[in-house]
């Protein structure tokens, strides 16, 4: 949809995440996505398939500023992960300037590497028993900025699919939170209601990534859509 980014904007949203993992998402598609971000004070943000270099330097070459690492499981992934997202000689991403991510403009090397590596935004996703054991090692990480809770995947790895009010994954969403808070990270979370919002800022979540695009179609359509049904029985 070639209008998603000013839609959003004018929602109130500061960010837009682009999912490859789950949606299908490809890198034509994002790059003319993250094009329609520019000039409207819109963050575009990807969440890649896996955790290789060339998912990560490719979509930061795009000119996405943040990137969501799914299923993080140890400090080393995280480690790795962060040192795709940073030019040499702290990183390991290779340089491609005056290209998509700089506007297409001459830019001055060295400020432009710096810059770059200040900037990139890393989410790393919580959401396997393994990540949860060594949730503080990743947390601990320099370079991860958030840990982003991934809900539905950590209950199902917890063998409690679904069961957001059950002990074991209320537990483990606290675990999570202190290993954020002890290492001066921030909590991140999709958010599928209002209500949900409420209870994960009380768990002190401040990073939302609100609804997925095609719900929140459908759940408007079928509220309308629902309401013309009543008019004609």
């Amino acid at each position: 949809m070639s209008g998603l980014p000013q839609i959003v904007r004018s929602s109130g949203a500061e960010f837009l995440i682009y999912d490859m993992e789950h949606a299908g998402t490809g890198y034509e598609t994002l790059k003319n996505q993250i094009a329609l971000c520019r000039g409207i004070d819109l963050a575009p943000m990807c969440r890649i398939p896996t955790n290789q270099y060339h998912y990560i330097s490719r979509a930061l070459d795009l000119g996405c500023m943040g990137i969501m690492a799914p299923m993080v499981g140890s400090a080393d992934e995280a480690e790795f992960i962060v040192s795709c997202t940073r030019y040499p000689p702290v990183g390991r991403r290779g340089a491609a300037l005056g290209f998509t991510a700089d506007d297409y403009k001459q830019v001055n090397i060295a400020d432009t590497m710096a810059a770059s590596n200040e900037r990139v935004l890393v989410m790393a996703q919580i959401e396997t028993q393994e990540g949860l054991h060594h949730v503080e090692e990743i947390a601990a990480v320099s370079g991860i900025d958030v840990l982003f809770l991934g809900h539905l995947d950590l209950t199902n790895f917890l063998g409690i699919p679904g069961q957001f009010t059950h002990p074991t994954y209320l537990e483990a969403v606290e675990k999570i939170a202190n290993a954020a808070r002890a290492h001066g990270k921030v909590l991140g979370c999709m958010s599928p209601s209002d209500e949900w919002s409420v209870q994960y800022w009380d768990f002190g979540f401040r990073m939302f990534a609100f609804g997925v695009d095609s719900m929140l179609l459908q759940s408007a359509l079928s509220a309308g859509i629902g309401k013309l049904k009543t008019l004609t029985t």
